[in-house]
């Protein structure tokens, strides 16, 4: 088999026609390939409005040691394929006294359940929330009416927090071990589309990623594992220096040797037991701040040229700058064509996310803009600190909204800023003699547009109700200065990026858990048989890469242990 880098191709072009392209690349009649699967495929946009695909292939033809010495030399665009194949380990032999119990059912607790299940573990998954069929129904009555339940939300609940997101499947974690590629492969076997396992930014949307959820579940229990919903950790037995079991919801004690917590970034109340425990932690960097929204037209034409790019779907982004004061702003979890959603857990806090159907066909688009924190921000250097840094904002974010979510225009927001507004303490709500933004009136935000633009008086596009608020005080000012900077560097990459017509919305503190329960190299903490896992625990940060972790702690327990005797 050989391997074709660098296949240029106009976007609408045939199978049939890639085919020939990738025959004339080899100088061989396309009659003789055999075989062809794209690796890869991502968007060449340099010559815009003109768009490619740039491929990378594995073909099949009779003679390939002919074709090889004919691009000796030329090995980076025709080499020998090498493909990389996962392999689970082989059993160990210790054995099994009780089923491994896994905390959590979003991406890491997921595949580390699926894995170990398909290799006769039979593992039992606890997951405080509701199946996702309950979850739907209790997220939609909360952004109908704000009735929030703190165990079923966008945060609680099978499939975790990504079930609500924009479902990128994407990640930047090294795959040489090929878990990337089996976790792709397990999601299209459970209901996504194919086209994951090549495309450069795979996505599969919150509905479809709804189905794989359901599907893996079921695959679980057909074969041997156990699931339980609405059944939360609230104590862990430690005996000696290991895990002896746990208490689920107050009341039931489960005896395990092997505690796979995979709890999401989240579980703040099991931060909690577990610092109460002595189970070691610390806190970790993240980043906070506000979702912006743009006209989903707007990025097209900036990133293809075209406002609306035929066949290829509503354009994605990633933009990065330092700030004036040396602070990181990056975008997060960019949402092209979707909504902002309103992800609270708890009451008296408000919290935001992004989120996608597979369609992307909203009119918006919406990314995170965050600024970098670190633990000398939270002033304290206890290990729970950051969660309390995150609540700080979310309290005052709720306050400004009302229990809604508050929102505002970014011209409004920097001439704020500008002007020095106080950080401490949130803005009242409503509108402050002209300086919020307000939802009947396009006043004053065309004054610093692109020559020759119209303000388009961008609407928020949410699941959850809003309310038009003065954000500038709701982040530290030292963040809000650094957000300023960052969307004037962004104007410059993406033209009509700081607007002031854009849509802020906050606010965005669950970026990435503040906390990380450390683990040595067998994937164990310090108390012995407790294996913290995925994003939760630090050691993630999205649904591809909480699920490569998830694999990695399946591999762990099965290198040790020999499945559990039936």
């Amino acid at each position: 088999m050989l391997r074709l880098n660098q296949v240029k191709i106009r976007t609408d072009h045939s199978r049939a026609q890639l085919l020939k392209k990738a025959a004339e690349l080899l100088r061989i009649p396309a009659g003789e390939i055999l075989e062809m699967k794209i690796l890869r495929q991502s968007v060449d946009a340099r010559r815009k409005p003109e768009l490619f695909y740039s491929y990378c292939l594995d073909v099949t033809v009779a003679d390939e040691e002919q074709i090889l010495r004919r691009f000796r030399g030329k090995e980076a665009q025709v080499s020998r394929s090498e493909p990389v194949i996962y392999r689970f380990p082989t059993p160990g032999t210790k054995r099994q006294h009780h089923p491994t119990v896994i905390v959590g059912m979003g991406p890491a607790g997921l595949f580390c359940g699926y894995y170990l299940a398909l290799h006769g573990y039979c593992p039992l998954l606890l997951e405080r929330g509701r199946c996702v069929e309950e979850r739907e129904r209790d997220v939609e009555r909360f952004w109908e009416t704000g009735h929030l339940d703190p165990s079923s939300n966008v945060q609680f609940g099978e499939g975790g927090a990504g079930t609500f997101s924009d479902g990128k499947l994407n990640t930047l974690v090294k795959d040489r071990e090929g878990r990337n590629k089996a976790v792709l492969e397990t999601f299209v076997r459970m209901g996504a589309k194919e086209s994951i396992c090549y495309e450069a930014k795979p996505h599969i949307g919150t509905d479809v990623l709804r189905n794989v959820v359901r599907n893996l579940r079921s695959e679980i229990v057909r074969l041997g594992g156990q699931v339980r919903f609405q059944s939360q950790v609230t104590d862990v037995e430690i005996r000696g220096g290991r895990i002896a079991g746990i208490l689920v919801n107050g009341r039931e004690k489960i005896p395990c040797e092997q505690l796979v917590l995979a709890i999401g970034h989240s579980a703040r109340d099991t931060f909690s037991l577990l610092c109460e425990r002595r189970v070691p932690m610390e806190p970790k960097s993240f980043a906070v701040g506000l979702r912006v929204e743009h006209p989903q037209s707007v990025i097209n034409e900036s990133q293809y040229g075209v406002k609306d790019p035929k066949g290829l779907g509503a354009a994605a982004y990633k933009v990065t700058a330092k700030a004036g004061n040396g602070r990181g702003v990056y975008s997060f979890c960019m949402c092209p064509g979707g909504y902002v959603v309103n992800a609270s857990s708890e009451e008296g806090c408000t919290a935001v996310n992004g989120m996608s159907y597979s369609g992307r066909d909203g009119v918006n688009a919406n990314s995170a803009v965050i600024v970098s924190v670190t633990p000398e921000d939270f002033g304290s250097d206890h290990p729970l600190a950051g969660i309390e840094f995150q609540r700080m904002l979310e309290r005052r974010a709720y306050e400004l909204g009302g229990g809604k979510i508050p929102v505002q225009r970014y011209g409004d927001f920097r001439r704020l800023v500008g002007r020095g507004a106080e950080s401490e303490g949130p803005a009242r709500n409503g509108a402050l003699e002209g300086n919020v933004s307000l939802a009947d009136t396009e006043r004053d935000t065309a004054e610093n547009l692109p020559a020759g633009e119209e303000c388009q008086g961008v609407r928020p596009q949410c699941k959850g109700a809003y309310q038009w608020s003065d954000l500038s005080g709701l982040l530290p000012r030292e963040c809000s200065q650094a957000f300023v900077d960052g969307m004037e560097a962004f104007g410059r990459q993406i033209r009509g990026f700081d607007r002031p017509d854009t849509v802020l919305l906050g606010v965005e503190s669950r970026t990435s858990s503040p906390v990380r329960i450390t683990r040595d190299e067998s994937f164990q903490s310090e108390v012995r048989g407790l294996y913290p896992c995925g994003e939760g625990a630090g050691y993630a940060g999205g649904i591809t890469s909480a699920a490569m972790d998830g694999l990695r702690v399946a591999e762990a327990i099965a290198a040790e242990y020999a499945p559990l005797e039936q």
